[in-house]
């Protein structure tokens, strides 16, 4: 209500009753005829509501604040969150991960990602193995500097260059056809989908999270094997 309608009311308000006119029910409040009229433009019949949807029914408030805090959670252009940086073998199963503030581009948490991977080797003992043979990224990844940085390891980036780009290309179309095989990665993107406690992040901790996001793995993990 506007301040104009603050004041006291000439008489003891009558109790509303589950009346289905809004107009109606204001009439019965003693001196606040001017509260009716201002609720003149309502037009529809008000239903009653519950109290869990108060804020949708005033416009413009939010009673409790659903902003996202904690470690690892950024800005977007839809909002806040965190990424998920996912690597993947050939058949899906996750390799590595990382998560990390939604806000960086990918080019820059590429490095980290693979630093995650252990992959224990089968037939010798030794350190496990962390440097994949090549990479299958999407557009997001195109960057001369990164693929730069994964050649020094011995590491091959497999990714199509964007359409403004101006600098001239830096591979064929014969490495190029393993991008087909992109889709793996975005199957296990999808699976990971799967678990609501990963879709929405409802732990303010990071390492919460990252605990989840490693079980959801781990589950991951053994429906492949166990196929």
């Amino acid at each position: 209500m506007d301040a104009a309608q603050r004041g006291s009311l000439a008489g003891l308000a009558r109790g509303v009753s589950v009346a289905r006119d809004l107009l109606a029910a204001t009439a019965g409040l003693g001196g606040a005829r001017g509260l009716v009229g201002h609720l003149a433009c309502v037009s529809e019949r008000v239903e009653r509501a519950r109290a869990t949807g108060l804020e949708r029914i005033v416009s413009g408030r939010q009673f409790c604040s659903g902003e996202k805090r904690g470690c690892g959670v950024g800005k977007t252009k839809r909002g806040k969150g965190t990424k998920w940086m996912l690597v993947a073998d050939g058949e899906g199963v996750p390799l590595g991960n990382d998560l990390h503030s939604a806000s960086p581009a990918e080019v820059r948490l590429a490095e980290k990602a693979l630093a995650s991977i252990r992959v224990r080797r089968r037939h010798r003992a030794g350190r496990p193995r962390q440097k994949p043979q090549r990479v299958i990224a999407d557009k997001g990844y195109d960057s001369d500097r990164l693929r730069q940085q994964l050649a020094r390891r011995g590491i091959e980036l497999i990714a199509p260059h964007r359409i403004n780009r101006r600098k001239p290309a830096t591979q064929d179309g014969r490495a190029l056809r393993r991008y087909k095989r992109r889709w793996i990665i975005e199957r296990t993107i999808a699976w990971l989908g799967n678990f609501r406690r990963l879709v929405v992040r409802y732990d303010r901790s990071l390492t919460i999270y990252r605990g989840f996001f490693h079980i959801a793995c781990f589950m991951i993990v053994l429906r492949r094997v166990l196929k």
